[in-house]
């Protein structure tokens, strides 16, 4: 037994991959964005389900995470979308990767770090409203590109914005940056046919068929969450992964008697209080205090009192007149090492990446990337481990 476990079914990333591929024009092509560990659920993993499921080129942020992807034997196609500095060039070309450009000054620091024999496939970008990485002057963007393609060490081999908005329906920001985005696309594509343009997230490319292009980049929908932070069952996502500690202690607590730093629990009234060996450092963020449920025995137990580091607590039952249960002195009302479910499904109840993160005013995104590297993550195929 593991004081915490993440359990990532890789069948379901497998058929998320499958489920957006399905809905693309069969000429576009989905890249699979693996960074951040593959947002907590293990990049390599994700990445071979997502690869098996129809993707065709991976996506990270960092010079690292493609070195990575190689070293592990995976041959397709990386896209490194983050800042590179020209300390990490090296990597990054050893690791085969296509580079993003977003100015004339990074151009040249590529051209310097390529070869005529093996030239740095780059990507251009530009910024239509994230405001973020690349120029926003699109007679600048065309100056880049044209830039690259004069260098005999560097390959121009993409174009491509990103969207600030398209997990928010009711926003209309998403159809001016395609507006901006779709003439350079254009302009691009008249003078060097063969690029690829790319522009959709995951939101984009559930919700915008015109933001596809020849590829879209879907990162949280293949882990089965909502970019819009709500449902994913009802956008047919199969979320694919489960977070679970256990029950290390039971304790009945007197009227009176408090749990955790700062007293931050105090018992009204004779409970029992279970003691579970997960907490902040294993991604249980300390905003949680007093405001979590977690899945025990198929019931919702609340989380009460601070979360700490290592450990957090739940009222497991209560023995006062307004909830009923185990008489003082009688047996626990759990059992030690019993099963305890933060993300994931127990018996008819269940709770989501969606659910926590409505609770503390954040996004799935950054729930599941916060479980932390000492929790261990275990891997199956519908409950066939791998």
């Amino acid at each position: 037994m593991v004081r915490a476990l993440a359990r990532v079914n890789l069948a379901a990333i497998e058929r998320n991959a499958d489920r957006i591929r399905r809905e693309l024009d069969p000429r576009v092509m989905l890249c699979a964005v693996v960074k951040a560990d593959g947002y907590g659920h293990g990049a390599v993993p994700a990445a071979r389900a997502a690869l098996a499921g129809g993707a065709s080129w991976l996506a990270v942020a960092t010079a690292v995470e493609a070195a990575e992807l190689r070293a592990a034997g995976i041959e397709e196609r990386i896209l490194v979308m983050g800042a590179i500095s020209y300390e990490e060039l090296p990597l990054a070309l050893a690791a085969r990767a296509d580079v993003v450009a977003g100015s004339e000054r990074f151009v040249s620091e590529l051209a310097a770090a390529g070869t005529e024999e093996r030239p740095v496939r780059v990507h251009v970008k530009l910024d239509t409203g994230m405001g973020r990485l690349g120029t926003r002057v699109r007679a600048e963007a065309i100056a880049v590109a044209e830039a690259v393609s004069a260098y005999p060490t560097l390959e121009l081999a993409g174009a491509m914005t990103h969207f600030a908005t398209a997990d928010d329906p009711d926003d209309e920001f998403l159809q001016l940056q395609l507006a901006r985005f779709a003439p350079f696309a254009a302009e691009l594509r008249r003078r060097h046919p063969g690029i690829l343009v790319h522009a959709a997230n995951s939101a984009a490319t559930l919700t915008e068929p015109a933001s596809h292009f020849d590829l879209v980049r879907c990162g949280i929908a293949l882990y089965g969450l909502d970019p819009m932070n709500k449902s994913a069952p009802e956008r047919g996502l199969e979320p694919a992964l489960e977070l679970t500690s256990y029950v290390a202690a039971v304790k009945l607590a007197a009227a009176g008697d408090s749990a955790g730093y700062g007293r931050r629990f105090v018992a009204t009234h004779d409970t029992w209080l279970a003691t579970l060996p997960i907490g902040y450092a294993d991604g249980i963020r300390r905003a949680f205090t007093n405001n979590l449920d977690v899945l025990i025995g198929g019931q919702r137990r609340a989380l009460v009192g601070a979360v700490s580091m290592d450990n957090i607590t739940v009222e497991v039952e209560s023995t006062g007149v307004d909830s009923p249960g185990t008489s003082p002195g009688g047996e626990a009302p759990v059992r030690l090492g019993a099963r305890a479910t933060i993300i994931g499904t127990h018996g008819s109840e269940r709770q989501s990446a969606e659910d926590l993160a409505a609770r503390i005013g954040t996004i799935n995104y950054e729930i599941v990337c916060g479980i932390s590297g000492r929790v261990p993550r275990a891997y199956h195929r519908d409950g066939v481990e791998q």
